[in-house]
């Protein structure tokens, strides 16, 4: 395949800003020597950079050895654009607004509300009223609106969400049509993936499995998403558990989902504890005071999500695995029980941990996916932001 002048100048451009976002003051010739570029291109193109406000001149280097002109060091501007990131779940809108690197500016949250095709702009469009009396001035002003949904996305369109009716709308479409920047729909347990390869340790591969309502995983070898033909990759909570089981709103009967996720297990301990409700909080309060029910019915959630995180260590191979759960999130030693089932010597140089975003990690991967499109750079990693 030949390659236009343009599409190598764009690749070269990338390259180079990926040395100086990953390197933290670095000099031209520094670069020049990681990418093998000659320093006639790094110096066109850092000037390209600097006059687009992505990157910024920040002081004086050491001399080499030799002597010499000391060199001028360059850091990335992480302040050049700003961020919008919203995670809708079927009775939820979190949101926050960022700029370009993840550093928060702003943050919203409605609960108790009942999203729907009919109600889902207006929602939005007060999400982005708000915040838009808080956005500062910025080169390049806002660079994206990220949306997380709680379902199957693929190429900017919902195709499929078991507990609302966002799949019947073009809703990408929608808000383009209201606002003059691009806006990026994904699934909620891939932008968790993308949040924790963009801003935790530096892994090349990671899974994160996100159990709410239903059960996803979110997978990024290299950068890049695995979604699969459809977007459909990572639907683990689709995968069958118990043949002929219990009937699932995908049309299968015994999904995973069905029997462990959060949604299942709240409803579970509410009715055999006769209550109106029951959520994570309730749930831990009851294990604090050694409650017999709810010790019984993690331990038989503990051994659903083994089985589970099995097969998804088996399949892809990552280097850690991130279990982002309201439920293993609260009670820290519940992962480590976790792991200690997973007795395959296959996994014994796989790490399990927690996310390190928490209830915000659908919002940062967002934010990370926003900023690999508008920078080119698929392998980006950022300072943790929180």
């Amino acid at each position: 395949m030949i390659l236009s002048k343009y599409i190598i100048r764009e690749r070269n451009e990338a390259t180079v800003l990926k040395e100086i976002v990953d390197h933290e003051g670095i000099s031209r010739a520094q670069i020049a020597q990681k990418t093998r570029l000659n320093k006639a291109s790094v110096s066109s193109i850092t000037s390209t950079l600097i006059e687009n406000h992505l990157i910024f001149e920040t002081g004086i280097g050491d001399a080499s050895s030799v002597g010499g002109r000391k060199p001028i060091l360059l850091e990335f501007n992480g302040e050049a654009g700003l961020v919008m990131a919203l995670d809708i779940g079927y009775n939820y809108i979190t949101a926050i607004l960022t700029f370009l690197d993840g550093k928060k500016i702003s943050s919203v949250s409605y609960e108790n509300l009942f999203i729907q095709k009919t109600n889902i702009l207006e929602h939005i469009d007060k999400i982005i009223r708000q915040f838009e009396l808080d956005m500062p001035e910025t080169p390049h002003g806002v660079i994206g609106l990220s949306l997380a949904i709680h379902g199957i996305v693929s190429e900017n369109k919902i195709l499929f969400t078991p507990y609302y009716d966002l799949d019947q709308m073009d809703l990408a479409h929608e808000l383009e049509e209201r606002y003059d920047y691009p806006v990026l729909l994904e699934n909620e347990a891939n932008l968790t993936a993308l949040a924790e390869y963009c801003f935790a340790k530096e892994y090349h591969s990671v899974v994160a499995i996100s159990v709410h309502s239903g059960i996803g995983a979110g997978i990024v070898i290299d950068g890049k998403l695995l979604t699969g033909k459809n977007g459909q990759a990572g639907e683990i909570g689709h995968s069958i558990l118990v043949p002929h089981g219990k009937h699932c709103p995908c049309g299968n009967n015994g999904c995973l989902e069905q029997y462990a996720s959060n949604k299942v297990l709240f409803e579970r301990y509410a009715t055999e504890r006769k209550l109106a409700f029951a959520n994570s909080h309730i749930l831990t309060e009851a294990l604090k005071h050694h409650d017999e029910v709810a010790e019984k019915l993690v331990m038989e959630n503990m051994s659903l999500m083994a089985i589970c995180v099995n097969n998804v260590a088996i399949m892809f191979n990552p280097e850690a695995i991130f279990i982002n759960s309201s439920v293993y999130r609260k009670n820290s030693r519940l992962v480590e029980e976790l792991h200690d089932k997973l007795n395959s010597f296959l996994l014994k140089d796989i790490e399990l941990r927690t996310g390190t975003f928490h209830d915000l990690a659908t919002l940062y991967g967002g934010v990370a996916n926003l900023a690999m499109n508008f920078l080119n750079i698929q392998e980006l990693h950022l300072r943790h932001p929180l």
